[in-house]
């Protein structure tokens, strides 16, 4: 198990746009709709990464990937309790994420 978080992306995207968002760690997608506007599809992709070194990282990985498929933004971020790695203890401070309405 690595670093787990999700991201709410803006739309629904295609088969390929997962194989690019996919690379650098494990991450499942599926689709839902705005609670304020049903006719609107977006994608959650949930994501598991195990080779970034850092928390940190891996949230800078995939906001990346995200960057290079045209047209799709984030829309939330979600970072649930991660893990204790003993090796990281006391390596950085605490990094606050949170999301914010436009």
């Amino acid at each position: 198990m690595g670093y787990v978080f999700s991201l709410l992306l803006s739309r629904e995207i295609t088969e390929d746009e997962m194989t690019t968002l996919a690379c650098g760690g494990a991450a499942d997608f599926g689709t839902d709709v705005l609670p304020t506007n049903a006719e609107v599809t977006v994608t959650n992709m949930a994501i598991d990464d195990t080779a970034s070194p850092t928390l940190a990282d891996a949230i800078e990985s995939a906001l990346a990937a995200v960057a290079e498929v045209p047209d799709l933004s984030v829309s939330e971020l979600t970072v649930p309790p991660q893990p204790a790695r003993a090796e990281a203890a006391g390596a950085e401070e605490p990094v606050a994420v949170g999301a914010g309405t436009d």
